[in-house]
């Protein structure tokens, strides 16, 4: 006759040891030897350009030309961050600079595909804004490019160095919890900035350009296994004032697990930001009231332990993209934000908004 459950079992408490242990350490930042050694070019001056200048000064990265279109906005950002920085109108002029080793390109996605193509045609190392590309397959001959000539190409997925993300991801990687077989993530906050932007007029604007950083984050943990299924809805939330929907949720089955997804880009009066990662190991999660600010306890079979978080998402992430990149051309190895995995995360973004545009 099989045992009477216990009440514990109905009532979802914790059955692993509670005793606290010292957390393990794991690295957070690239290690750059000098961060003057490679001149960084920046295009596009626009609104986000200032997270990744403001790390990149910092850092110590020596900027030694801006570019954009619309002078005034290179010549802002030119006397807020390096005043000897040259300032151009046209990417060309900036890529026939021999000063540039690295060329940061901050623009939108339809920008930058031929900036992209010129840098690389320049033999110029290359950090691409996130999303990288529209299309799979313009992605898969850059990296195809970049490697025929020698070059290094990174995405700027600067969610990867977002300290209580990078900690999880390290621990996975780590195998301290063991195989993986659930993911969750959640994300509350207000989206309704975009309104009277450029970024009002993406359809796809929660799924695409915002949860970019999440599917390359699910992506960066499974690494090499198979996807089995993607499921994904949008809708409007009630009373909002942007155009697109800011209400977005996706689904993933892979082999032996699941992971979820959800954005509510609506949440006007406070913000609430979590994940959840759990193996045959152990499990993390973390918490928060936003993104910069989030505490993890770490769950095995040794105990509980809560460890320290140092840095913020904005703007260390920014400096981490570049310092990985920097530390892959020094070391002649691939950065971790590659662009060629990269397109993993991407695939299973588009197949996330295939689905959403089904299932309406």
């Amino acid at each position: 006759m099989a045992e009477t459950p216990d009440i514990s079992d109905y009532s979802l408490s914790t059955k692993g040891k509670q005793e606290g242990i010292t957390a393990p350490v794991f690295p957070y930042m690239p290690v750059v030897s000098d961060p003057t050694r490679y001149k960084i070019g920046l295009i596009g001056c626009g609104g986000i350009s200032e997270a990744h200048l403001s790390s990149y000064q910092k850092a110590g990265f020596c900027v030694v030309a801006l570019c954009d279109k619309i002078r005034d906005r290179a010549l802002k950002r030119q006397q807020q961050f390096y005043p000897e920085a040259q300032v151009f109108t046209d990417f060309h002029q900036l890529l026939d600079s021999p000063e540039v080793d690295i060329v940061d390109i901050a623009t939108h996605p339809s920008d930058r595909v031929e900036i992209i193509l010129e840098a690389l045609r320049k033999d110029k190392h290359v950090l691409s804004q996130k999303p990288f590309v529209e299309d799979l397959e313009i992605g898969s001959d850059f990296v195809a490019l970049a490697a025929s000539r020698g070059l290094k190409l990174a995405v700027n997925q600067n969610g990867r160095w977002a300290p209580h993300l990078c900690y999880i991801r390290n621990a996975v990687r780590s195998g301290i919890l063991g195989d993986i077989f659930s993911i969750h993530i959640a994300v509350h906050w207000d989206h309704t900035w975009t309104v009277g932007t450029p970024f009002e007029e993406i359809d796809d604007l929660i799924l695409y350009d915002f949860a970019i950083h999440w599917f390359d984050f699910v992506s960066s943990l499974l690494g090499d296994r198979k996807i089995t299924r993607v499921d994904a809805t949008r809708t409007h939330a009630v009373g909002q004032t942007a155009r697109p929907a800011l209400l977005a949720q996706c689904t993933v089955n892979f082999e032996g697990g699941q992971a979820s997804l959800v954005f509510d880009g609506n949440v006007r009066d406070t913000s609430y930001d979590s994940t959840f990662v759990a193996g045959t190991l152990g499990s993390i999660r973390s918490s928060g009231p936003n993104l910069n600010e989030q505490s993890i306890i770490l769950s095995t079979a040794e105990g509980i332990s809560q460890p320290p978080l140092s840095g913020q998402w904005f703007n260390d992430g920014f400096q981490g993209t570049m310092s990985e990149l920097m530390h892959a051309i020094e070391t002649d190895t691939e950065p971790i934000n590659n662009a060629r995995e990269n397109l993993r995360s991407l695939s299973l973004c588009f197949a996330a908004i295939k689905s959403a545009h089904m299932n309406v």
